[in-house]
């Protein structure tokens, strides 16, 4: 028997297997507004119909200028709060628990939607709907403009606004949140030498590369249940040289652990253009079993996870105690249930689904 269908706790919130759904960004809201609306609900209802452990929302802006693009959503205002609270009760119908990803893009933000109507790619200028961006240090993300280095107190204020999206999506009604740290987006910006070259409090030293993120653990923690999980979601390669690698990630994730973060979701790349990364079915997965070994901390797995036996081999082994599908799970919002049936594991179908459970006796 696979412990891919066992269910998964962390605090107070149980996930009804381990297949979750990965963080993937949509860019379906109207321009600027950051309002999820019927898009979302029927994108992440979905995958609760199909039977996923848990749902992870696309990256959610924690202020407008940290927005990917103008069509991201947010948790920087009451109203978009509100507009959350149907898809996070629709889910929950489902028997599924749902889970909010903040971010902020820093020099990644102002970015034409990856599917615009009129073919545009880059960055967005101002002049066009876009904004001036931030990162931690003046140092462009490949054609995009040069950002505007933080200042050391607004680098401190920080915290309080995860803190407060935090407290938004907690009055939303949702189970769990991750801090977007990896993509190349703002706290990655911050952890990478690569990217970072302040001389600050928050420059040089991995410590100090580190201490953004890890007070903006702290703060949230802080300004949650204390029954919530927090996840953390990183990059542990750089895929550059000179950039970060799994083992000082593994020693960052630990740091976070000990601040109030619960598992760390593993993935890679992102922070610069010229990244060579070698792809295959399962290629992050070694990351996320070497961070779990420098940090102790709990682990997700992610990249290329397509089919039912590699993902159970993934969970049975050790390597993760949960694999986060994106693709795959495009392609197919039910694969868990298929999967189920695959590895002969009876769950529960939705009951107007029952007549399609392949093992059915017509």
């Amino acid at each position: 028997m696979t412990r891919l269908f066992e269910p998964y706790a962390l605090r107070d919130v149980t996930a009804r297997n381990r297949i979750w759904v990965s963080p993937m960004c949509q860019y379906q809201c109207r321009e600027h507004d950051g309002m999820p609306g019927d898009w979302h609900l029927m994108h992440l209802g979905q995958f609760a119909v199909g039977g996923a452990g848990l749902i992870l929302t696309e990256a959610t802006a924690v202020e407008a200028i940290g927005r990917i693009s103008p069509r991201d959503t947010g948790i920087w205002t009451d109203a978009q709060a509100a507009a959350w609270r149907r898809i996070v009760d629709f889910v929950h119908a489902q028997g599924a628990p749902i889970g909010m990803q903040l971010a902020h893009a820093g020099r990644k933000a102002s970015s034409w939607a990856p599917w615009d109507e009129d073919g545009r790619r880059g960055h967005q200028p101002e002049g066009a709907g876009g904004w001036s961006t931030v990162a931690p240090s003046a140092l462009p993300f490949g054609t995009h403009p040069v950002p505007r280095a933080l200042t050391s107190d607004e680098v401190a204020a920080l915290p309080a606004t995860f803190a407060a999206a935090a407290e938004r999506a907690v009055g939303a009604g949702f189970d769990l949140l991750e801090l977007h740290a990896a993509h190349g987006y703002l706290l990655h910006q911050f952890l990478s030498p690569l990217s970072n070259r302040r001389d600050d409090a928050y420059g040089g030293s991995t410590e100090n590369r580190a201490r953004l993120l890890l007070d903006i653990v702290r703060a949230v923690r802080a300004r949650i249940p204390a029954g919530m999980p927090l996840l953390v979601r990183v990059s542990a390669s750089d895929w550059t040289p000179g950039g970060l690698e799994p083992a000082e990630v593994g020693e960052i994730a630990g740091w976070a652990r000990e601040a109030g973060a619960d598992l760390v979701d593993v993935s890679s790349g992102g922070l610069v253009g010229a990244q060579r990364i070698r792809t295959g079915p399962g290629y992050q997965v070694p990351f996320a079993a070497t961070v779990h070994q420098v940090s102790g901390a709990p682990v997700g797995a992610v990249g290329m996870l397509t089919e039912a036996h590699q993902i159970a081999d993934i969970v049975d082994s050790g390597m993760a105690e949960i694999v986060l599908l994106a693709r795959e799970l495009l392609r197919d919002p039910h694969f868990p249930l298929r999967a189920a049936d695959e590895l002969g594991v009876d769950v529960p179908w939705p009951g107007a689904y029952e007549r399609a459970r392949p093992t059915r006796v017509e």
